[in-house]
């Protein structure tokens, strides 16, 4: 390398340092405020629901009933469990949309022998266009009565939802994934929001990890961490993500997306909005946004909240190919929704979303993976070149590593001191060692799958990859 070559380099070198720490800056004064204010929400929740008789919702004439949709591919492993405990559900009046998307497995075997389903001649009225329905099926079981299966040819989970929603008789439709387990009350929790407030058109409820759980009859009757580390190490990401992020989120009314896990939705809204898009990989958080633009646009007076306590119990992937599937797939979601809806950017008429959201999910959630990974390559160059400080480089590291275990560990206390969840002392030090050791390699491999799905996204990958599931522990 000539001496010019080599001078300019450091020069770029240089000016991205100041950028990284200008930026490392912003970001962590950032997650600071947003994991300030899910504190105060979080407590203001616990107030406000302490003392709250939930016997109330349950007799009264008032509570709007529920359709709970759950699409299915490939969930035989999972599909009894999980449609168990959405039957046992506590609630006056739902019932439990079962949408098996064209499985090549035996799910809809599984579910006609075990719920003893017969087909019935159900009329199908496609208000939001989908593909072709095979069959509708009913329990001749009186204890199944509120179940619904209903076999469709193959065309993604957002196209078995819009099929679900359909065919759902009820104001209110509950969107959850086939692998996922409601505790008892979550219904009667997340709906209270719709009660409460007349502006409420969608509520987002925590997801959970199930795996080390012991599962008995569709519900949750042992809680404890896996002994794997990977599902480990994904217990701290969800309590970042959901109760010091999303919490956050809900408070200032900016809460763009709601899982697919778990998430209702009032169903008039979603129809005039034209249910799920097909297009894209990441439906559930592309329909939050196209709900927000709705009643922006409109001027609808509006919230879309989130509740931390209506527990979703979902199974974690237990293996490093499976999650990165899982998390690329995630990332080209969030990019394709944020492409869609990119003039929402700095927008007046969207009001926090345009000016703090949507900034946010741009440049920390979507670009951050790309501006740490050149970050790495800058040190690695650096150091080739002899123009890094190598106490700076460690000082830097170090406040680094303690802001990213001060958040983990942020989102662990705000759980431990809100819902405990997990009554052993031995999970709790674990998830804290997590929230440490995550920072040293796990985070890194991370990025790289982040990383790598703007490539697949920008060639045109559309596919969810095969996601394998295990099965709950009985």
């Amino acid at each position: 390398m000539n001496g010019f070559a080599r001078e300019l380099l450091q020069t770029l070198l240089i000016s991205y340092s100041g950028f990284i720490v200008a930026y490392f800056v912003a970001v962590n004064l950032f997650y600071f405020s947003m994991l300030a204010i899910s504190f105060g929400a979080i407590v203001h929740y616990i107030r406000r629901h302490l003392f709250c008789d939930y016997r109330v919702i349950m007799q009264s004439e008032f509570s709007p009933a529920i359709s709970i949709i759950a699409p299915a591919y490939n969930e035989s492993a999972t599909c009894i469990e999980s449609t168990t405990s959405l039957l046992k559900l506590n609630y006056p009046q739902a019932e439990v949309l079962f949408v098996n998307d064209g499985s090549r497995d035996d799910t809809l075997a599984v579910m006609m022998k075990h719920f003893d389903l017969v087909r019935t001649e159900r009329a199908y009225f496609p208000a939001v266009p989908t593909k072709a329905v095979k069959g509708i099926y009913v329990s001749r079981r009186a204890e199944y009565r509120s179940l619904v299966v209903v076999d469709k040819e193959n065309g993604g989970k957002a196209d078995a939802l819009n099929v679900g929603i359909n065919c759902s008789r009820y104001p209110l439709i509950c969107a959850i994934d086939a692998d996922s387990i409601l505790e008892d009350d979550a219904l009667l929790k997340v709906a209270k929001p719709f009660l409460d407030d007349e502006r409420v058109v969608a509520v987002g409820g925590i997801v959970r990890i199930a795996n080390g759980c012991t599962i008995d009859r569709g519900r949750v009757i042992d809680v404890r961490l896996s002994r794997r580390a990977l599902p480990s190490f994904q217990v701290v990401e969800y309590f970042r993500a959901y109760l010091s992020g999303r919490m956050g989120w809900g408070a200032l009314n900016g809460l763009l997306i709601i899982s697919g896990a778990f998430g209702l939705f009032r169903k008039d809204i979603v129809l005039a909005v034209g249910g799920y898009k097909h297009d894209t990989v990441g439906e559930d958080m592309e329909l939050v946004v196209r709900m927000h633009r709705y009643c922006c646009e409109r001027d609808i007076p509006y919230r879309v909240e989130f509740v931390p306590d209506p527990v979703c119990w979902t199974e974690a992937p237990e293996s490093l190919k499976v999650l990165g599937r899982q998390r690329n797939r995630w990332h080209r979601g969030l990019l394709d929704t944020l492409l869609i809806h990119r003039r929402m950017l700095f927008h007046p008429t969207y009001k926090v979303l345009g000016w703090l959201a949507f900034p946010y999910f741009l440049f920390i959630e979507l670009l951050g993976p790309l501006l740490e990974l050149f970050g790495y390559i800058a040190v690695i160059t650096g150091f080739a070149l002899g123009v890094i400080n190598v106490q700076i480089f460690l000082l830097f590291f170090m406040v680094a590593v303690v802001y990213g275990v001060m958040f983990s560990v942020g989102a662990v206390i705000l759980e431990e001191i809100s819902f405990h969840r997990y009554p052993r002392l031995r999970d709790l030090v674990k998830l804290l060692v997590f929230g440490v050791i995550e920072n040293f390699g796990y985070r890194q491999i991370t990025v790289w799958w982040r990383v790598k799905s703007f490539w697949d996204y920008f060639r045109g990958v559309k596919s969810w990859g095969v996601m394998t599931r295990t099965g709950f522990k009985k």
